[in-house]
């Protein structure tokens, strides 16, 4: 079990590193350092935060983008713009899913430009911590982080930032070596069972050995799903995804059924809120649990890890709030000995190289399943990330998030 005294303990040691690297990110003071004090000490400050909205059109089948008629096709995004008074400029995305959150483009948008612009412009962009405060403090958090696919990416900004002014990458930033290639997983969520076989093959040709599936609330296709699965790829790694949707009994009666078909995790059983549930599924130990939706927050984390309900986590750096809060909980998976998955919100670009970055650096050990490049179509970038034929793709090199924003392309692909 992780003591309070023991994660006090690792972000100390975090701090130390980066006051030694000159960044101080994590030893400024929670207070967020005003206009006047940062230009009176010559530090550079936030002059300007611009949002563009834009949706990427989307190849084949991912439930979560489909909608009621009338709903605008693509993939929603926000990219994230920020520059300081040095000229130092960062790029970052918000990547909503309104079917998977209660975040919409729309909101993203108007949040940033009402509520966050006008508090964080003049702000110290080195003092994420104090930016961080600020967001938390004009968008309240509810049972946890208010809006962190919004804030995340401001954050990844701010990390793209600090980097490329330091001449850094963000895994020197965290004091380790950038890793990678990254494995990825092949996801499927076939509408029927008949186009399962057709799916996997198509994952197959493009180099790809692993597999992650949607499951729930039907656990008979569900379980022939993984099935057939097994059947056509028997070595490789098989992630089950509820996103929530079994009820607690299902679950419980699912679970060492897909335990026997050779389903290696399953992320997410039943709801985030039911507490007592994940203790009792836990208790069970037919298959490693890892939760997602229901973390967001380091102090979520290690109150589900002190109440005994996950054997780790599907990390995704969209849905914590960005760069900081998802490292300091892979630090505290890595104290805790528990596993962490590779996970994302089907990332565009940027926000994919914000992904591989964290990924990498904290020395992934199972197939992510980053599926953008499988669902989706389009870039912004001067250099699109692309797999390998081999199922893997590259962490980007180079300061920051190691990517460049193609700004033609971003104004090409905009939305009014």
């Amino acid at each position: 079990m992780l003591s309070e005294r023991k994660w006090q303990a690792v972000t100390s040691s975090r701090r130390e590193f980066l006051a030694g690297a000159g960044v101080g990110l994590l030893g400024l003071a929670a207070l967020g350092i005003d206009r006047a004090s940062a230009l009176q000490e010559d530090r550079p400050v936030i002059e300007s935060i611009q949002v563009t909205p834009l949706r990427y059109p989307t190849i084949g089948r991912f439930k979560f983008f489909e909608g009621p008629p009338g709903t605008p096709e693509g993939r929603a995004a926000v990219v994230v713009r920020i520059e300081d008074s040095d000229g130092n400029v960062g790029w970052g995305q918000s990547v909503p899913i309104p079917k998977w959150s209660y975040e919409t483009l729309e909101s993203v948008v108007t949040t940033i430009r009402v509520y966050l612009e006008p508090v964080l412009v003049g702000m110290d962009p080195f003092d994420l911590e104090g930016i961080h405060d600020a967001m938390n403090a004009n968008i309240a958090n509810g049972f946890t982080t208010g809006q962190p696919i919004c804030k995340a990416g401001i954050d990844m900004a701010l990390h793209d930032l600090i980097c490329k002014a330091k001449g850094m990458s963000l895994a020197e930033l965290w004091g380790r070596d950038p890793g990678g290639p990254v494995t990825l997983s092949w996801t499927l969520n076939p509408k029927e069972l008949s186009e399962t076989e057709d799916l996997i093959q198509q994952g197959w040709e493009r180099g790809y050995r692993n597999f992650n599936v949607k499951v729930a609330p039907d656990p008979a296709y569900d379980l022939e799903l993984c099935r057939i699965l097994k059947e056509n790829v028997p070595d490789g790694f098989l992630w089950a995804d509820a996103n929530g949707g079994y009820d607690p009994i299902t679950a419980m009666e699912v679970i060492p059924k897909l335990a026997d078909i050779g389903v290696d995790v399953l992320e997410q059983p039943v709801h985030p809120n039911r507490i007592t549930a994940y203790q009792e599924i836990k208790k069970m130990s037919a298959l490693p649990i890892a939760m997602d939706e229901g973390v967001i927050s380091p102090a979520d984390l290690l109150e589900f890890i002190r109440l005994d309900m996950l054997d780790g986590m599907a990390m995704k750096p969209a849905r914590v709030g960005g760069l900081l809060p998802a490292a300091r909980q892979l630090e505290i998976l890595e104290d805790a000995e528990l596993l962490f998955l590779g996970s994302g919100l089907t990332d565009p670009d940027i926000s994919l190289a914000a992904s591989l970055a964290l990924y990498g650096a904290f020395d992934l050990q199972f197939p992510a399943a980053l599926n953008g490049p499988q669902f989706l179509d389009g870039d912004v970038l001067a250099q699109p990330l692309l797999p390998n034929d081999d199922g893997t793709i590259d962490v980007p090199e180079g300061p920051g998030l190691g990517v460049e924003v193609d700004e033609e392309k971003l104004a090409e692909m905009a939305e009014e």
